[in-house]
């Protein structure tokens, strides 16, 4: 007689027999699954010079501004009964090291790139990092912009090869830094992730470099930018209105742009000859 176990579906085998289903964590090279592709980027190291400690101060949230009233009227046509409220705007602090996720990769390869390519050191080019709802913005220099996109982009553990665009924003209550312009990154190479870019001017000087030629796909987006807000992109291969007339006054999306009064009309417009139109090269 044999000592098999017999059941309806076949022989059962002895538990000694029975092979199991290795665990991730004894899992060799041939069994293992990846559920995260992050998994199988090599370990980096981590590049001291971008650390630094961060002061109290530092640390603090930003005031930008404060809202009155329930619904921001500012002309006594609060009929809410909370037109005595007043709310700071705040802006997230910089944030310590480590940030979490791939943000510190992001910040140690940017460091490395910068100082292998003879570029500004880090700290000169990224004035501070914030990571806020789960996304990181860098606070990048004016002067130091153009070689820190074009490193984002072109070091392969970046690799940020998309940029959807640039926003602009005003911020009236933030004395010397009152225009910022705002640049989303994409990196198809590394699983979607993302990264921004903030870059601040102020009104005495609403100046920051084009960065048309490390995205060309920004273009309209700084001209948009410029028409809304007034940020001049130097090195803008033409930077002239795209939503406004080009006589337009002023910019629309500041904040100190008035509001209605301004008499509008389309009527006789004409088109003129193709070798009299405004060109763009």
């Amino acid at each position: 007689m044999s000592d098999e176990k017999k059941t309806d579906t076949g022989p059962e085998l002895e538990d000694a027999d029975v092979q199991a289903i290795p665990d991730k964590e004894i899992d060799t090279p041939e069994t293992s699954t990846v559920d995260d592709p992050d998994a199988l980027r090599p370990a980096h190291s981590a590049n001291i010079s971008t650390w630094r400690e961060l002061s109290a101060d530092e640390r603090e949230p930003v005031l930008a501004g404060e809202r009155r009233g329930m619904f921001g009227a500012t002309r006594g046509q609060d009929t809410s009964g909370y037109g005595g409220l007043v709310t700071p705007t705040l802006f997230p602090g910089a944030s310590p090291r480590p940030y979490g996720s791939y943000f510190d990769e992001v910040a140690d390869r940017l460091g490395t790139a910068l100082t292998e390519a003879d570029g500004p050191a880090y700290h000169d080019a990224v004035e501070k990092v914030v990571v806020d709802r789960g996304e990181l913005t860098l606070f990048v220099r004016r002067e130091h912009l153009v070689p820190v996109a074009r490193a984002m982009r072109d070091v392969p553990e970046l690799r940020f090869e998309m940029c959807s665009g640039v926003s602009g924003v005003h911020y009236p209550g933030e004395p010397g830094r009152e225009l910022h312009a705002v640049y989303h990154l994409l990196s198809i190479t590394h699983g979607s992730r993302r990264v921004r870019l903030e870059v601040a001017a102020p009104d005495a000087d609403p100046h920051i470099p084009s960065i048309v030629a490390v995205y060309p796909s920004n273009d309209w987006h700084e001209r948009e930018t410029w028409d809304m807000f007034g940020i001049i992109f130097d090195g803008h291969p033409a930077l002239t209105r795209i939503l406004m007339p080009d006589d337009w006054p002023g910019h629309p999306q500041r904040k100190d742009y008035p509001l209605g009064g301004i008499p509008v009309e389309y009527k006789g417009g004409t088109v003129p000859p193709p070798d009299q139109r405004r060109a763009y090269t």
